[in-house]
């Protein structure tokens, strides 16, 4: 097995936080470039990823792999599939609030619980920077709140598994078994909790900007831009939050809304009473312009009271239009709404398979909020408590 390996990353980012702790927990020892340390590593990544910024860049045998999954690590490097061997009696598939909070009550309630995470935890909130409505406290970074739910379930005793990706499960019988990317797991029930995606704009030059000047998280990808200006997309309170993360190291922020801000006064305030900040509402995106050399030249938006469009000039584009949910694989097992929700029923959540459980943003009718996600797996976990006592645990 190589032990030639270079890891491109930095501290900020989820993927590589993911990537270095499967390569760490398979003892696998590797090189750690920060790229915020490092300056000439940025013109590398974008040297080997075809002009991209792509972190965690891994770089085997001096071959780079742009952000390879834990799959495809273990295939490059010839790490075998570990044996799971254990029943667990419940298996919460997503590691974001809503999963974590669902772990840590069934835990205190002596029933075992495995957490099964495809990137890292904490989902959406791991990648606010900031989040100002959670009961409890005046301000607190969305990575501290997740890991603290992480650091409580594990207290507890849960299984915490990063990196391997669910496909599909099914019941056999006395039991689900999970079809996973890191093997097959076994649970008497089921817990999903997968969360959501950021929608995209869906318009010319979005798909080729794409980690190359369109971003859909700022924690993730603004430090990129540095003193440069940034555009940001959306109305509601994730874009106005993520503007003013923004608005900490960026020369100048634009946020445009296709509508009337949706936002919370309070942000609204907050924004229009920071320096480099514009609001520019009814403003429809167009497109996305592009340099010659094939970056990020800025925002084409059509205006109300103009009749072509007109260009905002940004370095960076971020992306706050909604969500999808991450339900894709589970079309064909469970019932969904024509938008990809998960369809529960009142009061159990519990969804078209018996033993089957959802909690959080995939669910129908959920809130998009932390608070609301962590209330949704305290009722996902107090009827799955009900369900394995009724069959006999």
């Amino acid at each position: 097995m190589s032990n030639n390996i270079v890891v491109y990353s930095a501290k900020w980012c989820p993927d590589c936080k993911r990537a270095k702790a499967f390569l760490t927990q398979n003892n696998i020892t590797f090189h750690e470039v920060d790229i915020d340390e490092v300056h000439t590593a940025v013109d590398y990544l974008e040297k080997v990823n075809n002009g991209k910024r792509i972190i965690p860049t891994v770089v085997i045998d001096e071959q780079p792999h742009a952000n390879p999954s834990n799959a495809e690590l273990r295939a490059l490097l010839g790490i075998e599939l570990p044996n799971n061997h254990q029943l667990y009696d419940t298996a919460i598939i997503g590691g974001g609030a809503a999963g974590l909070t669902t772990s840590i009550y069934l835990q205190r309630d002596h029933f075992n619980s495995i957490i099964l995470e495809k990137k890292d935890i904490g989902g959406n909130a791991a990648l606010t920077h900031q989040i100002q409505n959670y009961p409890g406290f005046i301000d607190i970074g969305g990575p501290e709140l997740m890991n603290r739910m992480a650091e409580q379930a594990r207290f507890y005793g849960a299984d915490i598994r990063v990196g391997g990706e669910v496909r599909s499960f099914n019941h056999t019988g006395a039991f689900f078994s999970i079809d996973t990317t890191e093997g097959e797991i076994q649970a008497r029930s089921i817990v999903i909790a997968t969360g959501s995606t950021y929608r995209k704009l869906d318009i010319p030059g979005e798909a080729d900007l794409i980690g190359h000047g369109v971003h859909f998280c700022a924690t993730c990808d603004g430090a990129f831009y540095r003193d440069r200006a940034v555009v940001v997309i959306g109305g509601g309170n994730s874009a106005l939050e993520e503007g003013l993360y923004l608005s900490r190291f960026c020369k100048k922020i634009t946020i445009v809304a296709r509508t009337a801000f949706s936002a919370s006064k309070t942000y609204l305030d907050k924004a229009a009473d920071t320096p480099n900040i514009t609001l520019i509402d009814h403003a429809v995106p167009h497109s996305f312009s592009q340099h010659e050399d094939g970056s990020l030249q800025g925002l084409n938006v059509q205006l109300a009271d103009q009749a072509e469009t007109t260009l905002i000039p940004a370095d960076g584009a971020f992306v706050y239009v909604g969500l999808r949910p991450n339900t894709g694989f589970l079309k064909k097992i469970l019932t969904l709404t024509e938008a990809g929700f998960i369809k529960t029923q009142d009061p159990s959540f519990e969804t078209s398979t018996e033993g089957v459980f959802a909690a959080g943003d995939c669910r129908q009718g959920a809130t998009a909020q932390v608070a609301a996600a962590t209330g949704e797996g305290v009722i996902a976990a107090y009827h799955v408590r009900n369900y394995l006592n009724q069959k006999g645990h």
